[in-house]
């Protein structure tokens, strides 16, 4: 039951360490000009760390207990952070176009307000397309924050096409979903 378990707890502990690890990430990626190997690299641990916090504090949060109302409103915000300072880290560096940034951090502005505005009326939970969408997102982030060339930049570029595609469609399924659900909540009410 969200509320009922201690704020203090493993769950919440992880979703804070994210929040803290993206500035030190940060820090990583544009060490030197931004380009500098050591500095991707340590980037890209980071990242991964961080992403990997992200998996776990929602498997104990469901799993054992350690659900919170702090945790649900403070787990999107990290997600948000960590994803929006890599897209536009990435961005500023000149290694991801603008509009890619503009794109996913659109539709993860629109998807998060359209929550907020709705959530009296119903929560619409994650589906799977969304948590698909999470992992090819930072999957294709990882690689560009990696210091790869040639084929390997190649297939960056694909992964976050995909990406994309995906971000696009599960905002259009979520919008269409919430749209759903205030209709149901509205009948219901008479």
């Amino acid at each position: 039951m969200a509320g009922r378990a201690r704020i203090a707890n493993l769950a919440n502990v992880l979703t804070l360490l994210r929040l803290v690890l993206v500035p030190i990430f940060l820090i990583a990626l544009f060490t030197g000009d931004g380009h500098q190997i050591v500095g991707r690299i340590v980037a890209f641990v980071i990242f991964a760390v961080a992403c990997l916090t992200d998996r776990f504090d929602g498997l104990l949060a469901r799993n054992y207990g350690m659900a919170t109302e702090f945790g649900a409103f403070v787990d999107p915000i990290a997600d948000k952070a960590l994803i929006g300072s890599a897209l536009i880290g990435l961005s500023m560096l000149g290694d991801l176009a603008w509009w890619v940034t503009v794109v996913i951090m659109a539709r993860e502005v629109a998807v998060t307000l359209l929550r907020l505005a709705v959530i009296r009326r119903g929560v619409i939970p994650a589906s799977w397309g969304g948590k698909l969408k999470t992992v090819v997102q930072a999957l294709a982030i990882g690689l560009f924050v990696l210091p790869l060339a040639g084929p390997f930049r190649v297939a960056a570029a694909v992964v976050m096409g995909i990406a994309i595609v995906l971000t696009v469609i599960t905002g259009i399924d979520y919008v269409a979903g919430t749209i759903r659900t205030v209709r149901q909540v509205r009948q219901a009410a008479g």
